[in-house]
């Protein structure tokens, strides 16, 4: 049985690569048999008048034709599908591809360079992506009806992208009227084949430049924009020229299926990046600017936001200057990242210095606290989750050098008292303290923890993401701390600083929030005694009088409220 030519298979997959209908291929086939039938009959009546002779004559060459017509287009129509299926599983692992890898990162210009490396492998042999400056604003500012585009990735298989003469990062605006500003203003995308050697203006702005093009055979373009909620972000161009076959509407779907996964992706990096902008902003809005020189401590203090794909969380620590000379200290973290946990934070932040103010006892303070985070869970919406958060609060009194904290799930700090007689190091340790419920549960209580401290110790107060990692525990995590710091130097501010990027070589999973305080003890002539009748009155008369060695200018009363009570009540 006579079987297809080579030719009319190579055919068949040039139509299947090129989308042409295979019902054209078998219209080809029905014209030529046809033919054959009109060929024979003119032919046969020249021959003989014998209308018997005639049929005889006739009958086998159509057999014969019948027959190629049914084998040849069975194997045209056969490797016509066998090339689209072929293609078909080729677009279809193109896909896949860029399902895996674009959109890896929360990173704008990351994810562009994903998207052209994916569709240059076996696709397109020029990709580029155009963005509009508001597009790539961190403060979501920028005027979205600007035209001008910013080239964030390009991706050629030639080297050094001969095709382009704009360059990453480099600015360029469309001519007016022209495809790419068409499907821009539209958001249609653009299936443009170049016709001959003319090149438009916005494809070869100069002359030099199209006869690159024509050189390279550039022959086919794709105009693709890219869309994500609503909002037009920029322009993917596809373009063939190494590649013969031009592209088609089916490369036309599935640009537009790699793009629009693209573009979300691309989307979900900037919400991000304005958001992670807005959160930094809010964070080093209510973290102190300054520390306020304190009789009672000298400190210093680190806060490190996390890697990008944490974002911005919730870590904080505060001084605040209390009665007496004394001073409190205090470490927070709220769970959570963004900027929902950064205003949660500011609030906290005001609420434990409204406080303080009143001179609650440690434990106090964080039993006030944890109604200020149970109410703030009533008011909030369910998308926002539940707030809770952890807080270490410590006051420390100059005069008797003791340090009061309480602990609602947080690490308690670490001490750090200076080398004993024969010792070279310091001694690093944790002290005895209850660490009560984290904020937010409510109905548990907090306990109070009171130590002394040797004159010139270290108060080492610190958010979890300091010591605890992907791959190391809180255990090994506070052994660390413990050596850096026994060998650290004197001065706070070059022990403070090292301490993350000892402790974190890469960029932390968390944020992290440090506060070093070292203490000091004021000395006898600057402390006054009185001792008072148990009596409230006694507070305005005669025997609330300063001794009368006291003069002014001369040493200072710094009483300690709940110390003086606590002993002469």
């Amino acid at each position: 049985m006579p079987e297809a030519p080579p030719a009319a298979l190579d055919i068949a997959r040039l139509y299947a690569r090129r989308g042409i209908p295979v019902s054209r291929l078998l219209r080809a086939y029905r014209l030529g048999h046809r033919r054959l039938l009109e060929q024979l009959q003119a032919e046969a009546p020249r021959l003989t008048g014998d209308w018997h002779m005639i049929n005889l004559a006739t009958v086998r060459p159509v057999a014969i034709g019948f027959d190629y017509v049914d084998r040849s287009s069975e194997e045209v129509v056969a490797a016509y599908q066998e090339e689209r299926d072929r293609l078909l599983q080729r677009r279809l692992a193109l896909t896949d591809r860029a399902s895996k890898r674009i959109g890896t990162t929360l990173d704008i210009s990351r994810t562009a360079e994903e998207l052209t490396e994916v569709c240059t492998e076996d696709f397109a042999d020029l990709v580029t992506v155009d963005l509009f400056d508001s597009a790539l604003d961190e403060t979501g500012t920028g005027s979205p009806e600007a035209l001008t585009q910013r080239r964030v990735a390009q991706r050629s298989v030639l080297d050094d992208c001969p095709e382009s003469l704009l360059r990453v990062d480099g600015t360029h605006t469309y001519p007016d009227n022209s495809e790419p500003v068409r499907a821009l203003t539209t958001g249609r995308s653009v299936l443009h084949h170049i016709a001959g050697t003319e090149m438009p203006t916005w494809v070869a702005p100069s002359e030099s430049h199209g006869r690159v093009l024509r050189d390279l055979g550039f022959h086919s373009v794709l105009l693709v924009p890219l869309h994500a909620r609503g909002d037009t972000l920029g322009l993917v161009q596809f373009v063939r020229h190494r590649t013969s076959d031009p592209f088609d509407n089916d490369d036309l779907l599935l640009a537009q299926e790699i793009v629009s996964r693209a573009a979300v992706s691309i989307d979900n990096a900037r919400r991000y990046t304005h958001e992670r902008s807005t959160a930094l902003t809010l964070q080093r809005t209510l973290l102190p600017r300054t520390t306020v020189e304190q009789p009672a401590v000298e400190t210093a203090s680190h806060c490190l936001p996390a890697g990008s794909h944490a974002g911005v969380g919730g870590d904080w620590y505060g001084v605040i200057p209390l009665s007496g000379a004394r001073v409190a200290l205090v470490v927070g973290d709220v769970v959570g990242h963004g900027v929902h946990a950064a205003s949660t934070r500011g609030r906290l932040r005001t609420a434990v210095r409204a406080f303080a103010v009143i001179d609650l006892m440690p434990d106090e303070l964080l039993t006030h606290l944890d109604d200020v985070v149970i109410r703030m869970q009533r008011e909030e919406s369910p998308d926002e989750g539940e707030t809770s958060a952890t807080c270490l609060y410590a006051v420390y009194d100059p005069v008797s050098r003791r340090c009061s904290l309480a602990s609602a799930g947080h690490i308690p700090p670490t001490v750090v008292t200076s080398p004993a007689s024969g010792e070279t190091a310091r001694v690093a340790g944790l002290p005895e303290v209850p660490v009560g419920p984290p904020l937010g549960l409510g109905g548990l209580p907090f306990g109070t923890s009171e130590f002394e401290l040797p004159e010139d110790s270290l108060l080492v107060l610190h958010t979890v993401g300091l010591i605890a990692g992907r791959t190391r525990d809180v255990d090994l995590g506070l052994a660390t701390l413990h050596g850096v710091l026994t060998s650290a130097p004197d001065s706070l501010e070059k022990m403070c600083d090292p301490l993350p990027a000892t402790l974190l070589p890469g960029r932390p999973a968390h944020d992290v929030a440090l506060l070093v305080a070292g203490t000091h003890a004021l000395d006898p002539d600057r402390v006054a005694t009185m001792d008072l009748p148990p009596d409230p009155a006694a507070m305005s008369g005669p025997a609330a009088s300063p001794p009368a060695s006291w003069r002014p200018g001369g040493w200072k009363i710094f009483p300690s409220p709940r110390s003086w009570w606590s002993a002469n009540w």
